[in-house]
């Protein structure tokens, strides 16, 4: 009995130091930290998606003309074997257009309808995605380059993804940030993972303070957030060494601008070879150490 009951006391001490160890990493009330991690879940819940990253299977960048497509290794464009038929059909790039013309007998299905020929839309205007099985496949556009982005939804990734770890969440990472803006709109010359370079309008930079230190990022818009690309002194180390995104609201109820870095994230890059990242400017590297946010993804490519 004196056995049991030490065994029993030993599970319980070691509960309530697990408890209070976590208590004492994670910095906020519970009302926050519950924010920080419903949006942590969400955000594991759209990368499974169909539409998030961890399907990637191929891209494969078009040469001007016809490009032929389908599983046989004497394709231009060549997707997995026992994936698709050997001879799919056609892309054909002219200018900026990319036609589709799919052999005969081959099912190929665009919003769940066959389909036969048709113009594509890339990425940029709203991809026309196509189906063959377990494979989608779209245009994407890259600075004056147009490939095209497979996915693969039984991909081994999608199965075996378990999440991504992360800092202890911490309030004092969450920021009122200052807005300085930037009369006429600043010109943001961003290179992606591939070496392309594109140049982008930065209206504005967020400002915040640290330590008694001033910081400041520059900011892209999309929709209505700031979409920031940034790398920190925790880079290519604890956290993925071409850096981090995070979307800022351009302003919140009170008309606040709320930088919170738990709200930091891996770009696709991490998990995929198959993405186009781009890279954060030399402007946004932060003579900082952001311990705060999606730390490196484990089971990633690099």
């Amino acid at each position: 009995m004196g056995k049991f009951l030490n065994i029993l006391l030993s599970l319980i001490f070691i509960l309530l130091f697990a408890s209070c160890q976590k208590s004492l990493e994670e910095k906020g009330d519970a009302k926050y930290v519950q924010e920080i991690k419903n949006w942590h879940n969400k955000r594991i819940n759209n990368l499974r998606k169909e539409s998030g990253w961890l399907n990637l299977a191929g891209l494969f960048w078009l040469n001007e003309g016809v490009n032929k497509f389908g599983s046989d290794k004497t394709n231009d464009i060549i997707f997995p074997e026992g994936k698709a038929p050997a001879f799919i059909g056609t892309l054909t790039l002219k200018d900026s257009t990319v036609t589709l013309r799919v052999n005969k007998g081959i099912k190929v299905k665009s919003d769940g309808k066959i389909i036969t020929t048709a113009d594509l839309k890339n990425d940029v205007q709203g991809a026309t995605v196509l189906e063959y099985n377990s494979l989608r496949w779209f245009v994407i556009k890259r600075g004056g380059r147009y490939g095209i982005r497979l996915r693969d939804l039984e991909n081994s990734l999608v199965k075996s993804f378990k999440g991504i770890d992360t800092y202890p969440i911490n309030l004092d990472w969450r920021f009122e940030a200052e807005l300085e803006k930037y009369d006429p709109p600043k010109k943001l010359e961003i290179t992606n993972i591939l070496g392309m370079t594109e140049e982008n309008i930065s209206p504005c930079a967020l400002v915040f303070t640290k330590e008694e230190k001033q910081f400041k990022l520059n900011a892209l818009v999309e929709g209505n957030q700031y979409f920031i690309l940034f790398a920190d002194e925790t880079s290519g180390e604890e956290t993925y060494g071409a850096g981090r995104f995070i979307y800022v609201n351009k302003n919140d109820s009170t008309g606040k601008i709320i930088l919170d870095f738990n709200k930091a994230f891996n770009p696709p890059c991490v998990f995929t070879k198959y993405a186009t990242c781009p890279l954060p400017p030399k402007q946004n590297h932060l003579k900082l150490k952001v311990t705060a946010g999606e730390l490196m993804f484990k089971g990633g490519v690099h």
